[in-house]
C-alpha cells in the first residue's frame, strides 16, 4: 500500500514538480542576486517553505526589516492558509505523528491535491497526504538550491521573475476547473475576489476576500455537493 501511495503521490505531484522547480529556481536566483548564497535558499526552503512569502522574504532580508514588520507582513501574505487549515481540521485529525508536518507543509498547490474527499486509488490517507506534502517540499528545495547555485555562476536579469507565482496559480486554477465536478466554488472565488478588489483596493482585499469566500462556500455547501454528485 505504501508503494501504491508513493506511485500515486508522485504521479499527482508531477505538475507541482514542474512548477516548483521553476519557481524555486527563480527564488534562488533572486536571493543570490541580493547577495545570499545557496545555503540561505536551502535553510529558508526547509524552515519557511512559504512560496510567495519566500519571494517577499528576499526583500525583507535585503532591506533589513524588523521582526515585527516581517511577522505582520507574513500574516497578511499567508492569511489564506487560515481558511485552508480550517477546511482540513477533520481530514488531518487522525494523522498521528505526521500531523504537525502536514500542517506545516500545506501550501496552495499541496492543498489542491489533498483537499479531495478521499485518498485516491485505495491508498492510505496518511501515507498519501504525507507523501504529497513531502514530495512537493522536496521539489521546492531542489529548485531553490539549484537557483542559488546557478545564480552564483551565471548572470541573470531578474526582472519579472517574481511573477512566476502568479503564473503557477493560474495554471492550477485552469487545471482544477477542467477536472472539477462543479464550477460553483471557482465562480464564487472569482466573483468575491473581484468585488473585494474593487471595494478595498489591491493592498487590502485579500483577507476580506478569503473571509467572504469561506462564508459563501459554507452557505452553498449543499448546492456544491449536489452539483458534484449530479455530474459524477
Amino acid at each position: 500500500m505504501r508503494q501504491r501511495a508513493l506511485k500515486k503521490a508522485f504521479t499527482d505531484t508531477l505538475p507541482v514538480m514542474a512548477g516548483y522547480l521553476v519557481l524555486g529556481l527563480g527564488f534562488g536566483i533572486l536571493l543570490r542576486d541580493k547577495g545570499y548564497s545557496a545555503l540561505w535558499a536551502l535553510l529558508m526552503s526547509v524552515t519557511i517553505y512559504g512560496g510567495s512569502m519566500q519571494y517577499v522574504g528576499v526583500d525583507l532580508l535585503a532591506g533589513g526589516a524588523s521582526l515585527l514588520s516581517a511577522a505582520m507582513l507574513t500574516l497578511m501574505v499567508n492569511a489564506r492558509h487560515i481558511f485552508y487549515g480550517i477546511s482540513m481540521v477533520d481530514k488531518y485529525r487522525d494523522m498521528g505523528k505526521a500531523k504537525p508536518y502536514l500542517i506545516f507543509a500545506l501550501t496552495d498547490e499541496t492543498y489542491s491535491l489533498v483537499c479531495r474527499p478521499d485518498a485516491p486509488g485505495g491508498t492510505s490517507p496518511r501515507a498519501y497526504y504525507f507523501l504529497v506534502s513531502f514530495l512537493d517540499q522536496c521539489y521546492w528545495i531542489a529548485g531553490s538550491v539549484l537557483g542559488g547555485l546557478l545564480g552564483s555562476v551565471l548572470p541573470f536579469d531578474t526582472t519579472g521573475v517574481d511573477f512566476a507565482m502568479t503564473a503557477l496559480f493560474t495554471v492550477i486554477f485552469v487545471e482544477q476547473w477542467e477536472k472539477a465536478d462543479t464550477h460553483l466554488p471557482a465562480l464564487i472565488g472569482l466573483g468575491i475576489s473581484v468585488i473585494c478588489l474593487v471595494i478595498f483596493g489591491a493592498d487590502q482585499f485579500l483577507i476580506p476576500a478569503m473571509a467572504g469566500i469561506a462564508l459563501c462556500l459554507f452557505l452553498f455547501r449543499r448546492q456544491i455537493t449536489k452539483g458534484g454528485a449530479a455530474r459524477g
